[in-house]
Formats: C-alpha cells, sequence, structure tokens
C-alpha cells in the first residue's frame, strides 16, 4: 500500500522591508495554506538574519521554518504560491527523513 502522506520541510524567507503586519499576514497565509493542505507539526519564525549573500540588494530577510506532513501533490502548488507571492524573497521545500 502507497503512502499517501510525507514530511516535508519549508524554508521561507520574507522581505524584511515590509512591515511587521505584512510579515505577519504572509506568515498566517502560508500557515492556513499548511493547514488546508496537509498537518503543520511545527513552525518557528527565526525572525530577521543576515543573508548569505544579497538579494536584489537586501543582506537581511525574515526567516520562516514549517515543518509539516502532506500529500506529494501539495509541495509543488506550495512552491508555485511562494513563487508568486509578494514579499517572499527565498524558499525551499524539502522532504525530512523518516
Amino acid at each position: 500500500m502507497a503512502k499517501t502522506t510525507e514530511k516535508y520541510e519549508l524554508m521561507y524567507i520574507i522581505n524584511p522591508n515590509l512591515s511587521e503586519e505584512e510579515t505577519a499576514a504572509v506568515v498566517e497565509k502560508f500557515k492556513a495554506l499548511v493547514e488546508q493542505n496537509g498537518t503543520l507539526e511545527e513552525m518557528e519564525e527565526m525572525g530577521k538574519r543576515k543573508l548569505a549573500y544579497e538579494i536584489n540588494y537586501i543582506s537581511e530577510g525574515y526567516y520562516v521554518l514549517v515543518k509539516f506532513t502532506s500529500g506529494p501533490d501539495f509541495p509543488a502548488e506550495l512552491d508555485r504560491v511562494l513563487g508568486i507571492t509578494d514579499g517572499i524573497l527565498r524558499s525551499l521545500i524539502t522532504r525530512r527523513p523518516e
């Protein structure tokens, strides 16, 4: 029998120039999206940190780490939404080992 859910980890970086309200709205948007399509296991707002390299002349970002389980189709959709959301500098979704 095939497994229907996999464990994933999402790290995304929000533009630090957004206001606190805008940042909170972005975080809430992705939290809700994960909850609608899977199970949110852990979410850590790591706050502003220096980027390893500048992205569009921005040297810091607001980091958020999300651990979740979902069906195998959801990460591609999540990645698509992250890619078209204003304020997201970078994102990476990886599958976690069992």
